[in-house]
């Protein structure tokens, strides 16, 4: 059973926002999510937020793996098929092993553009 943790619905949207940002054909690992959402060392929590989405939500949830690359078990082996299916499609390979080479796959985001709006903001008041 999941623990309630407060403030769980905002964290969680964060969440969702960081995961929303995975393009087609990489993934990011359940870490590396926590990390970009400002949440680091709470990977499992990323784990409950995708693990709590309804069937036809649009966060593309398959997206994110264990830190081994690997799909983790949900206690329902078809739950684990769905998900390599669905990055097979994208065109994310597995190795024998059932990993993902995350140096090939994992997604690598661009610095948030904070630099850019504040030089904006200067040229902006100068002008």
């Amino acid at each position: 059973m999941r623990p309630a943790m407060p403030g769980a619905a905002s964290g969680w949207e964060r969440i969702y926002a960081v995961v929303r940002r995975i393009p087609r054909g990489r993934v990011a690992t359940y870490g590396q999510v926590a990390a970009l959402c400002g949440m680091p060392g709470r990977a499992r929590e990323v784990g409950w937020a995708l693990a709590a989405l309804r069937a036809e939500s649009a966060v593309p949830w398959q997206r994110v793996l264990n830190a081994r690359g690997e799909v983790s078990g949900r206690g329902e082996p078809v739950a684990s098929r769905v998900q390599r299916a669905l990055l097979e499609r994208e065109g994310v390979a597995f190795a024998a092993s059932g990993r993902v080479d995350l140096a090939a796959y994992q997604w690598r985001p661009r610095a948030k553009p904070r630099v850019r709006r504040a030089a904006r903001a200067r040229r902006g008041r100068s002008a």
